[in-house]
């Protein structure tokens, strides 16, 4: 697999049914090794190795309804109260982060109510913070540490 702009993390791998599966070590299971998995896989070491966000608050790839219709969030980090601090949207390495991929961190968001946004292709990198108040949003060079009722 293409290397990442990430620290470079040990992963497990094993062929399932002819195809390389990598270990997911917040679902406990060997999901199928795609482009936009290989990122995701990355990003959640990230958070979890390099920004210490604990485990148990991140979720990756739930359902999530938006008007009418199911769409699937690729990774939730929430605080310990149970508020959404960070949703982040993983794209292949090879797909170009555009205002489409934004507008669609955007709609999810508009359910989830995060108070930051990540998207990557595991190449580029952005995150933002959001201000309900003001209705806008300010690019950060990096995620912040957790603060609020962080364990």
């Amino acid at each position: 697999m293409l290397d990442l702009n990430f620290p470079r993390y040990e992963f497990r791998f094993k062929n399932k049914e002819n195809k390389i599966a990598v270990f997911d070590e917040l679902r406990k299971k060997f999901l199928v090794l795609t482009p936009e998995e290989w990122v995701r896989q990355h990003c959640i070491r990230f958070l979890t190795e390099d920004k210490r966000y604990p485990k148990s608050h991140i979720n990756a790839e739930k359902q999530l309804k938006i008007g009418k219709l199911l769409k699937r969030y690729d990774v939730v980090v929430y605080n310990a109260d149970g508020s959404i601090f960070l949703v982040v949207e993983c794209k292949a390495p090879h797909i170009k982060i555009t205002q489409e991929t934004f507008d669609q961190i955007a709609r999810y968001n508009l359910s989830l109510n995060a108070e930051y946004l990540m998207v990557t292709n595991g190449l580029q990198h952005y995150y933002c913070q959001l201000d309900y108040e003001a209705e806008t949003y300010k690019f950060l060079p990096e995620l912040p540490q957790k603060t609020k009722n962080e364990n």
